[in-house]
């Protein structure tokens, strides 16, 4: 039993118009979506709803348009795309004549709306913008939980004035999250990685009581690393954090939680691809080397942690994962936790866009158990916030 209403708690909707709150802000170059991957996560709940005999009515958001309509950012480019993934016929509907327009509209059909956000109300969750748009339908359904940490009027205004429905995306979503963090099994590891210990410092903080072994990658182990004395040479480190990465490690110590950090690192001296590097000690690295990867021992090692674990999170690259051969320790240790996933013994979920890039190039993201497209939504989950999107959907 869930704490929110689904698609299967909707009764009969033939004829009924649904408002899709979906997340169509795709990619685009020379006018083609260059990435479909949002596009193709709508297909469950909107073909369900359209068998269904809805009116299936799509609100999304595409760039920042300042809340002004900005002929650039309209979504009647991305409908064509969308139509060809859907398989199905999609109308495009201005804002302008819109009523008029949805009127004409049979059970089974799907419009795609134009912009929410050329509304200026959109962001605020305006009163006014929420009544136009909840004067559209007869119910609603929040099926993207990449804008879930948004309070804005098509996200979070509208679950107050329309019955309020969770998509199957985001049903999906929030299972896989709950499995994760909110009820998992223990041990839970959680592989925290990216360049900057000051954008993941919330995140550390929460998973520090949460999880049973913590891993720390990418540049901002570099910080930890200096705040145990390490000297890191000329790698990227946030020296002026240091006393804040020694009161993570400080409660991590207390909650039980175990601290990975590497013990041999792969350096160069250029950022750059295919440099000559060395795979050195952390105790090695000279004074005009930087650190760009986890070295295969620590790798090895952080491998048999996993294997001893349930469960695991994981959000950022170990190592500087876009350029040859700093992408080694995050393809391997995906690849670990990929196996562990198939063989039964392991529930992966990982998310934030760099983190489904390095799983793309590791060739493993369909093994994992639930790989989360969102950003910004993914990392605040992360962080124990509670996202206005999804906290409307609940009874």
């Amino acid at each position: 039993m869930t704490a929110y209403k689904t698609l299967d708690d909707m009764g009969d909707i033939h004829g009924k118009r649904v408002l899709v709150r979906e997340d169509l802000n795709v990619p685009m170059q020379d006018g083609a979506v260059s990435d479909d991957t949002r596009l193709r996560a709508t297909v469950p709940t909107v073909t369900e709803l359209a068998d269904r005999g809805a009116i299936v009515l799509v609100l999304a958001h595409y760039g920042r348009p300042k809340g002004q309509p900005d002929p650039s950012m309209s979504l009647a480019m991305v409908t064509q795309p969308y139509a060809q993934v859907l398989g199905r016929p999609v109308r495009y509907i201005d804002w302008e004549g819109a009523d008029a327009a949805i009127a004409t509209l049979q059970p089974g059909d799907i419009a795609v709306l134009e912009n929410t956000r050329f509304f200026g109300g959109e962001e605020k969750n305006d009163p006014a913008v929420v009544d136009r748009f909840a004067a559209l339908g007869d119910l609603y359904v929040n099926d993207a939980f990449s804008a879930a940490h948004r309070a804005h009027a098509s996200t979070e205004g509208l679950a107050h004035r329309l019955p309020a429905f969770a998509g199957r995306a985001m049903e999906a979503e929030l299972g896989a999250l709950e499995k994760a963090l909110g009820q998992p099994e223990h041990p839970v590891a959680a592989v925290v990685g990216g360049a900057k210990v000051s954008t993941k410092l919330d995140v550390l903080k929460h998973l520090v009581a949460k999880v049973d072994h913590l891993i720390i990658g990418g540049g901002m182990a570099n910080t930890f690393l200096a705040a145990r004395g390490v000297d890191v040479g000329k790698s990227l480190c946030e020296h002026d954090l240091k006393d804040t990465a020694e009161a993570i490690l400080d409660a991590a110590d207390r909650a039980g939680c175990t601290v990975h950090l590497p013990y041999d690192v792969v350096v160069a001296k250029e950022f750059r691809a295919d440099p000559p590097t060395r795979t050195v000690n952390v105790h090695e690295v000279a004074a005009d080397e930087m650190i760009l990867d986890v070295g295969p021992a620590a790798v090895e090692s952080l491998g048999d942690a996993l294997k001893n674990c349930r469960t695991l999170v994981w959000n950022g690259p170990l190592g500087a994962f876009e350029m040859t051969p700093f992408d080694t320790a995050t393809i391997a240790l995906a690849r670990i936790a990929a196996a562990l996933t198939k063989d039964g013994s392991l529930v992966s979920v990982a998310g934030g866009g760099d983190t489904v890039a390095a799983l793309n190039h590791a060739g493993v993201a369909d093994d994992f158990t639930f790989v989360s497209t969102a950003g910004g939504a993914f990392l605040e989950w992360m962080e124990g916030r509670e996202l206005p999107g999804v906290a409307a959907l609940l009874r």
